[in-house]
């Protein structure tokens, strides 16, 4: 039963987010506040573990595929489909939820504590419009940080490949554009805006509804990261099945 009580809450919450805006010129403030610590700070990050795990997958298909009579194209290939279907979208999507919701949940949560939700509650602020709303806006920007997640992933890819001397420029090239699907672009940014969406609302959730002290902010930012990263899960499986299959 706590489960559907949950789920009515943060349904309630996000109908409630979109209610009573605050002023524009406040609010304007807030989200480009957000989209710093969203996003501009997790370029590094992402950046960082895409380009290295695109290398590890170029290596790791290359040594799987030393049969003479596999082509050393399948490289460029198998680096390009795994980036742009899986681990771009979705695993830096998990990743995200530990940076990213770890810091909206203990944020909230520590307004929570010091009782300065129910400061802007007086003061007839709607609270839910005021921490969730930007933090929403901000994280739609989210499919520009995956952008470089696959480019980069992809690059990286390509590095450790001529590096190794796994494949040619030529072939690695020819990999890449091999059976190029565009829809499979499009797929990952549906699955992208989706996972943004749960980025930034269940971590605020959790925030927004936890009690107890200092002690209580540590235990809603790991609830918060379980909770997010199992809805990312469920979510990719259920949007591959609708629109791969």
């Amino acid at each position: 039963m706590k489960l559907f009580l949950h789920l009515g809450r943060y349904f309630l919450m996000i109908q409630k987010t979109f209610g009573k805006f605050t002023k524009w010129k406040m609010l304007k403030n807030l989200i480009f506040r957000e989209i710093d610590d969203l996003i501009i700070s997790s370029i590094g990050i992402v950046s960082f573990l895409s380009f290295f795990v695109g290398g590890v997958i170029a290596i790791q298909t290359a040594i799987n595929i030393d049969n003479p009579l596999l082509p050393t194209y399948l490289i460029g290939f198998t680096t390009r489909q795994s980036m742009i279907l899986e681990f771009s979208p979705t695993f830096i999507s998990v990743i995200m939820a530990g940076k990213v919701g770890s810091y909206i949940t203990s944020s909230i949560g520590t307004m929570r504590v010091t009782e300065q939700i129910d400061a802007l509650e007086v003061m007839g602020v709607n609270t839910y419009n005021y921490l969730i709303f930007p933090k929403i806006i901000a994280l739609t920007l989210f499919p520009f940080l995956i952008t470089i997640s696959m480019a980069l992933g992809i690059f990286g890819g390509y590095i450790a490949s001529i590096n190794g001397g796994f494949a040619s420029h030529s072939d690695f090239i020819e990999g890449l554009q091999l059976d190029f699907i565009p829809f499979h672009i499009f797929y990952a940014f549906i699955k992208t805006f989706i996972f943004a969406i749960l980025l930034a609302t269940i971590p605020s959730y959790h925030g927004y509804f936890m009690k107890g002290g200092a002690l209580g902010v540590g235990k809603a930012s790991t609830t918060s990261f379980i909770w997010t990263s199992v809805a990312i899960i469920i979510a990719n499986s259920l949007i591959t099945n609708l629109l791969l299959t």
